[in-house]
């Protein structure tokens, strides 16, 4: 199945057109922040202003006697320069009042008091008059120039909200402004540093995916130190290694390719040569009958070698397809197969308990099986009488972190020689003529699974303790 080349992102879904929108959100959000006391002052500021012009007007009145001698052009000027419809100037308990000279009365009338200036009280006051529908009137109060004086203003709201939606849209416009120019400043920045070193190394990980036994696409590490620096040392160690291990695969496949065939041609003639031998198995000739058998296991174990080179070299990493496996069942048809069950000589328990269940593949995980209690049997069996009362049990421990299956047997042990290579290929066989696959491919297939096989040196015999996490474990 060809797999899907995977190419640069585009120009609205790469990393630069995600890092501009990130710095500018954030800007515009300070903005936001800086904006709310900001408005909250100016309308604070607007008010102050008119309430000095309604403190000019208090100090008329408490510098005429008769509020209703003043020369209604005078009054109508002061209020008409502080776009008031009337102020009311109250000292000790009494009040004089200047309005127009045709009064107004307001519908709607809403209440800003300047002496109350905390923030919250004055931002909630902005945003009031700045959504409040159109025709309010707005009462504003604050302290005269003198001790135990106060001043109103009677005035209508829509000049204040005009300035406030004019502010607004000032400090929008200002603020969009500065976070293009602060995200196009800071992006040119993070492109120099980030931006066009990440891109590289993505650009260099895509030519290398395509054609990684290309020596010229290895990358080629700048004099960084920082993290980017590492990450294109790592990388060209990386795909150094990935170069080398890639020409030792094709030069070991080439070589394998022709040992498989050398082999294939060995066996036919070990084959032909096993055929003759049995012919001649039947001589009476003494000396016949006594070289014949040595004849025929040589043979046979030359034969059983190369097969065992040939499966080794056809085996193929699958993943286990996990599914419901009940284990006592699973060992007693291993053991079957590794004819251990009814052994006319060796004793065979299986102690595993009947309701465990794991969730594995219970085609390789009874190949692993299969593999231990069929060295078990051989090891028996090469030992003869030498043993006393042979026999193989399989049991389970459970605990916290998983399931731990053991395969033990009381014959004579390994030799020092075969624990040293325990499971590498063609290296970790036990007994004579052996390959030492099994126990590697056992490995191999138990490591899979997210397990671990390994060698317990008991004090009488040999014993393999498989291993599976609990995550596997579905009933006991």
């Amino acid at each position: 199945m060809p797999t899907k080349r995977r190419v640069l992102p585009s120009l609205f879904s790469g990393l630069s057109i995600k890092l501009i929108a990130t710095i500018s959100a954030v800007i515009l959000l300070v903005e936001v922040v800086v904006y709310l006391p900001s408005l909250a002052s100016y309308r604070a500021n607007w008010l102050d202003d008119r309430l000095r012009v309604g403190v000019v007007g208090a100090r008329v009145l408490d510098a005429v006697p008769d509020v209703m001698a003043l020369p209604r052009n005078l009054t109508d000027r002061l209020l008409t320069s502080a776009g008031a419809y009337a102020i009311v100037y109250r000292r000790e308990g009494q009040s004089q009042l200047i309005e127009l000279a045709d009064p107004v009365t307001p519908e709607e009338v809403v209440t800003a008091d300047m002496r109350n200036r905390d923030m919250p009280t004055l931002i909630l006051g902005a945003f009031d008059t700045l959504f409040a529908a159109p025709g309010r009137t707005l009462r504003i109060v604050g302290p005269g120039d003198l001790d135990q004086t106060m001043v109103e203003l009677l005035m209508p709201e829509r000049p204040l909200r005009e300035d406030l939606v004019r502010y607004s849209v000032q400090i929008v416009l200002v603020s969009l402004v500065l976070a293009i120019l602060t995200a196009l400043a800071l992006y040119l920045l993070a492109s120099v540093l980030l931006i066009q070193p990440v891109r590289r190394l993505t650009q260099n990980m895509l030519a290398f995916r395509r054609a990684p036994e290309n020596a010229s696409l290895i990358i080629t590490p700048s004099q960084r130190r920082d993290e980017i620096g590492i990450a294109e040392r790592e990388l060209a160690a990386m795909e150094t290694d990935i170069f080398s291990l890639l020409r030792q695969r094709r030069h070991l496949a080439d070589l394998g390719l022709a040992v498989a065939k050398i082999n294939h041609d060995l066996r036919n003639t070990l084959t032909s040569a096993q055929l003759l031998s049995d012919q001649v198995a039947t001589l009476d000739d003494p000396n016949v009958q006594r070289l014949a058998p040595r004849l025929v296991t040589t043979l046979d174990r030359a034969i059983g070698f190369a097969q065992s080179v040939l499966d080794y070299g056809r085996e193929t990493a699958v993943p286990p397809e996990l599914a419901p496996v009940l284990l006592r069942g699973l060992v007693e048809e291993a053991a079957f197969d590794a004819r251990l069950s009814g052994h006319p000589a060796i004793a065979f328990t299986n102690a595993v308990p009947g309701g465990l269940v794991l969730n594995i593949d219970a085609v390789q995980m009874g190949r692993v099986l299969l593999n231990l209690l069929k060295n078990a049997r051989e090891a028996l069996e090469s030992a003869g009488a030498k043993v006393t009362d042979p026999k193989v049990t399989v049991t389970v421990e459970q605990t916290p972190l998983g399931v731990t299956i053991a395969v033990a047997d009381n014959g004579p042990g390994l030799p020092p020689r075969a624990r040293d290579n325990l499971f590498v290929a063609f290296e970790g066989s036990a007994r004579s003529g052996g390959t030492g696959l099994g126990l590697a491919i056992a490995r191999e297939l138990t490591q899979a699974h997210g397990g671990r096989l390994s060698f317990v040196d008991p004090p009488v015999g040999t014993q393999f303790d498989l291993f599976l996490p609990a995550s596997l474990l579905l009933k006991t």
